[in-house]
């Protein structure tokens, strides 16, 4: 074993073990499942804040922008960045359902505006979600250890994923929310160093921000993209909705707020990796390459970036796909922390089995934005009475032109501009139309007396 993989694996080693025996031990059924502390506070402004940056700046994320730094410049970043907006949107949404109605999660609304199929249908696609956010990042973490299906990739994302879940059996949601202030610190600090390496390359980070070209074809379509998801992207993700039912309502919406300004500007800074690819010429993943290119010091911060930015999303995901199973679906008088703990266990196992057996699957199960596109009407239009028949027609439109995608089923000359995301930017114009028709067609043959609004008025 090299000298670069011991480092690595004493990286693993070392913060999970850290956060392990940091971690609180919990029993009451508020602090596991709604973050709440020992004295049953609720998560205050900053843990809150810091925990939504920290769990939506997964390790994906910075590949994801770091990449496209590496390909469209600055422009690439910004167009990532435009995703965080989605902090902005779910905000206020959650806001307004919480202060005009008496629901708890957007299952209890779900539930009460359009019944248990439109509960059921969600969950279908929130599970998807989360059994994502599993192999998505442990498959960076074990990119960093060797090829995939290597010995030493599954052995990492095994080790891993066992170490994360350790911690997280023991506190659940309250778990998640402590180590995510140490993981958030530990991140600014790492980020910092990475910074501190490629800027004075060139001195400032002027040149970094005139790079790019702001057209369709040099990445303003993935913007235009991400202007259009922000508004159902963020429904379909219970770590990022789960934090919205946790503190008092102007605490969390104030949280939301922060956390799309920091977690913006962060993500930007981090395309400055990719474009200080671009500079240096190098190729492949961005991170990766950048940071080999520096030495082993820095590639070991780097891989330090990665399991802090993973952990914090997988233990997330951990506690959410907890709440989701032995509370949201079951109900309050049937909710068991044992339940909780087995539910994390076994979607441990769920998320991981396919990148040992068969990565290639990941693919066609990996649900992609365009597919959650009907939740936008669902939610943002969420006072206005609808009939049942609407949740589902947006719904499966959405799943469907997601199909569409996946498939290259578009044709060509139905495509908007000609970079690299104009069938993406066309489909997601095209279905974003014809799900607010459909959920409004309803409208028209439906008595208003069956329409349910969870409003109070």
């Amino acid at each position: 074993m090299s000298t670069v993989l011991y480092w690595q694996w004493g990286v693993v080693l070392f913060s999970s073990t850290l956060l392990y025996f940091i971690s609180p031990r919990v029993i009451s059924k508020e602090s596991f499942f709604k973050g709440a502390s020992r004295q049953l506070e609720k998560p205050g402004y900053a843990m809150l804040t810091f925990s939504l940056v920290i769990s939506w700046i997964f390790a994906k994320s910075v590949t994801n922008v770091s990449n496209l730094g590496m390909q469209f410049g600055f422009v690439g970043g910004v167009a990532y960045a435009t995703y965080y907006l989605s902090f902005l949107v779910a905000g206020i949404v959650i806001y307004k359902i919480r202060t005009k109605s008496k629901v708890g999660s957007l299952h209890q609304f779900l539930e009460k505006k359009f019944g248990r199929s439109a509960v059921a249908a969600f969950t279908i696609v929130i599970a998807i979600r989360l059994l994502n956010e599993i192999w998505s990042n442990t498959e960076v973490i074990g990119s960093y250890f060797g090829a995939t299906g290597s010995p030493q990739y599954i052995a990492s994302i095994i080790v891993f994923t066992g170490l994360t879940l350790a911690y997280t059996l023991k506190g659940g949601f309250r778990t998640s929310m402590v180590t995510d202030l140490i993981q958030m610190g530990l991140f600014a600090v790492l980020l910092f160093v990475v910074l501190s390496f490629i800027i004075p390359s060139t001195g400032s980070i002027t040149p970094y921000i005139k790079t790019g070209s702001w057209t369709l074809s040099g990445g303003v379509d993935l913007i235009l993209v991400a202007l259009i998801q922000i508004f159902s992207y963020p429904f379909h993700d219970p770590i990022l909705t789960d934090r919205g039912f946790l503190s008092d309502p102007k605490t969390t919406l104030k949280s939301y707020i922060t956390a799309t300004v920091v977690s913006s500007i962060i993500i930007m800074l981090f395309s400055f990796v990719g474009i200080y690819g671009s500079f240096a010429g190098l190729k492949g993943e961005a991170a990766v390459e950048v940071s080999k290119s520096f030495g082993v010091f820095t590639l070991i911060v780097m891989n330090f970036i990665m399991v802090t930015s993973a952990s914090s999303c997988i233990d997330s995901t951990f506690s959410s796909v907890s709440k989701l199973i032995a509370v949201d679906l079951t109900g309050k008088d049937k909710t068991s922390i044992s339940r909780g703990r087995i539910t994390m266990i076994l979607t441990a196992v769920g998320g991981t089995i396919p990148l040992i057996f068969s990565p290639s699957i990941l693919s066609a199960t990996t649900l992609s934005g365009t597919m959650v596109l009907g939740l936008a009407p669902i939610f943002l239009l969420w006072k206005i009475p609808a009939p049942k028949i609407s949740f589902h027609l947006a719904l499966w439109t959405g799943v469907a032109a997601g199909a569409v995608l996946v498939f290259g089923l578009l044709p060509k000359s139905l495509y908007l501009g000609e970079g690299s995301f104009a069938d993406l930017l066309a489909i997601n114009i095209y279905a974003t139309v014809i799900i607010f028709i459909l959920y409004f067609v309803p409208f028209l043959f439906s008595k208003k007396e069956n329409f349910i609004s969870v409003a109070e008025n």
